[in-house]
């Protein structure tokens, strides 16, 4: 995050000094900030009860701004948080869609968009055979050994004779 030049106070300060009748473009020079900066301070600043807001409450707003930033989405500040996941991979999407086409009633379409999911992969079935039995000894072998790679654990399965490519699993 970029350090400014200027803190709360001195803009309070500056502030303060516009508001007793200093000109801005005086105060601009006298500062050597330009009129757009004083008239945005200003406008961050609008939200108060009183036209420039103490220190004191402007540590209030830092805290509720910081508080703001951990909610999923900052700008809803009273709606209810809705907890859900973003639906990531083929697979998720195909099963997304087909949970709202079963328990909502909408249509393919619909419940494509709503995803974002393509039709297409929506209705993909795969013709490729399980492998069951290669996948569970692969997943053994790397539970084993952990630091091994794909390419290490190839090779042990090419030792105990199984007959693997890596575009086998």
């Amino acid at each position: 995050m970029k350090n400014k030049r200027f803190t709360e106070e001195q803009i309070i300060a500056v502030l303060r000094e516009h508001e007793a009748g200093a000109k801005a473009g005086d105060l601009a020079r006298k500062h050597g900030i330009s009129e757009a900066t004083l008239y945005n301070w200003r406008r961050s600043m609008a939200g108060w009860t009183s036209p420039i807001p103490t220190a004191e409450s402007l540590g209030i707003r830092e805290r509720e701004a910081e508080e703001a930033g951990r909610r999923p989405d900052a700008r809803s500040v009273g709606t209810a948080r809705a907890s859900f996941k973003k639906i990531v991979g083929p697979a998720a999407k195909r099963e997304a869609v087909a949970h709202l086409q079963a328990v909502i009633g909408v249509s393919e379409r619909r419940a494509c968009s709503f995803v974002g999911a393509d039709r297409k992969m929506a209705r993909y079935r795969s013709r490729r055979p399980p492998e069951t039995e290669l996948r569970t000894r692969l997943r053994d072998l790397a539970n084993e050994r952990r630091r091994f790679g794909y390419r290490c654990l190839f090779i042990l399965l090419q030792r105990e004779g199984k007959p693997s490519a890596v575009n086998r699993i």
